[in-house]
């Protein structure tokens, strides 16, 4: 009688569940990759749906009075990086302007001119970078980690707060609840001791995980009385200055912002200090400090979420492809495209551009590796290069197009990054420093082996079932 009551229960919620794929909306494939799981799984693949499947992307994470402060964060911005650092755009392509216009719409941020950019190409120069501005503190510092892992950068970082809070500098920080999730009560307790204000965002144990535990903030950002930032690929973790055991020395790019832009990075990292907090402290005067001109360089940040109507990072990615004459080039560890950068990467190909891919030759998770080879026999036959890079983990996130615009940031080219992430982008129109980056990126080709068409025949029956399971999974990843 049980048998039949359990029985009767579980085909009535895999029922549910369809109902709500269809009801939802959910891409096709997304909705027969969670059907199969449901169905191949049993029972482990229904509560995995109902734990992180549910699609939740209008989720208002902010409360209704700090998204008020947000917004009017935002127009002071705007207003100030209008009137003072407006970039003329009457030299400009039709392509960058419609690429502007789209990072704007979507992330409400403007291009601005006046920024000075310093790519930083390795864990030790970005943390020397980071600690030596925060040592220049007078104000105030904010940090932002998916990851920030206890180790000789963390009690750095710790020393610095605790020394610059005594001096009256106002210190916060935030950290992923599920990438941050080893960091121990102690060390928190050591935060609240040296007068650190932290807040874990959306930690794992809560009333609230069904609904966000799918949810991560993959952000990396630094900024430093409002005049330095930081963000890029790199996470506090010593593997970024010792290695990894197991992969190696790990390779990413950071970027150290100074100029204008550096307000709207510290206005991403304020949507998020008041998922927690909805008071109006950092729209004082001395959070905004008038922007100065640092360079010559155009900059616009990207920031996208799954509280956004749409996904800027991947709308972004699909128009730095598809406005490409000459070239794209792509540096990324988690290459898990779905159909529309998929088809974007092969039209642009098969149309005559060069486009290559950078990746690691191992990943730091097996089905993901599997997943992201199974795409490689449709990319190598549509004539994309691809190299894989083997000496050590490459991490870093950069895209590249015809020695004119680049991105580099925190997003992936995957499903995760561009529904399930709050992730952050610099998108640079500057035609120098995508060249410097370019040198960069072909020399790490140089470094990689290229994946032929031999080597995709060359594939045994066992990798091939991998592969191909781990792609009828990739929608969900």
């Amino acid at each position: 009688m049980l048998y039949i009551l359990g029985t009767i229960v579980y085909i009535g919620l895999v029922l549910y569940a369809l109902y709500h794929l269809i009801l939802t909306g959910e891409r096709p494939v997304k909705t027969l990759a969670w059907l199969i799981a449901i169905l191949t799984i049993p029972f482990v693949g229904l509560f995995m749906y109902y734990l992180i499947g549910i699609n939740r992307r209008r989720l208002k994470f902010n409360k209704k009075s700090a998204r008020k402060h947000v917004k009017s964060y935002h127009k002071k911005i705007a207003a100030l990086q209008k009137s003072r650092f407006a970039v003329d755009k009457s030299n400009w392509s039709v392509g960058e302007a419609q690429l502007e216009r789209l990072i704007r719409v979507n992330s409400s941020f403007v291009a601005t001119q006046g920024n000075l950019i310093r790519p930083l190409y390795n864990g030790s120069l970005t943390f020397e970078a980071i600690f030596e501005a925060m040592e220049e503190a007078k104000h105030f510092i904010h940090v932002q980690y998916y990851i920030f892992e206890e180790g000789d950068l963390t009690n750095r970082f710790l020393e610095i707060f605790g020394r610059k809070a005594d001096q009256g500098v106002k210190v916060r920080l935030i950290y992923d609840g599920l990438g941050s999730f080893g960091l121990s009560r102690s060390y928190r307790q050591r935060l609240d001791d040296a007068g650190v204000e932290h807040a874990c965002y959306l930690p794992i144990v809560s009333k609230r995980i069904d609904s966000t535990l799918n949810f991560r903030n993959h952000r990396k950002i630094v900024i430093v009385d409002g005049e330095i930032g930081f963000t890029g690929g790199i996470n506090v973790t010593d593997k970024y200055i010792k290695g990894d055991p197991e992969l190696g020395d790990w390779y990413d790019i950071h970027l150290q912002l100074e100029g204008p832009a550096v307000a709207s990075l510290n206005a991403v990292f304020l949507m998020d200090w008041y998922y927690g907090n909805d008071n109006g402290e950092l729209l004082d005067d001395d959070y905004f400090p008038i922007p100065k001109k640092a360079g010559n360089m155009v900059a616009q940040i990207v920031h996208s979420g799954p509280d956004n109507s749409f996904s800027s990072v991947q709308q972004q990615y699909f128009q730095l492809i598809n406005r490409a004459n000459k070239y794209v080039y792509i540096a990324n560890s988690y290459v898990i495209p779905g159909e529309a950068i998929l088809l974007a990467l092969k039209t642009a190909a098969i149309s005559g551009k060069e486009v290559r891919l950078l990746l690691p030759k191992h990943s730091d998770s097996k089905l993901v590796e599997w997943t992201i080879r199974s795409y490689l026999p449709e990319l190598i036959k549509a004539n994309i290069k691809v190299y894989l890079f083997d000496k050590g983990f490459l991490h870093c996130k950069m895209v590249l197009v015809d020695d004119e615009v680049a991105s580099i940031g925190t997003a992936n080219l995957d499903i995760r990054s561009f529904e399930q992430n709050f992730e952050v982008n610099v998108m640079m129109y500057d035609e120098d420093i995508t060249r410097e980056l370019k040198n960069h990126f072909l020399s790490y080709c140089s470094m990689s082996e290229l994946y032929t068409e031999e080597d995709v025949k060359n594939r045994s029956h066992r990798t091939k079932i991998l592969e191909g399971m781990a792609r009828v999974f990739s929608p969900i990843l």
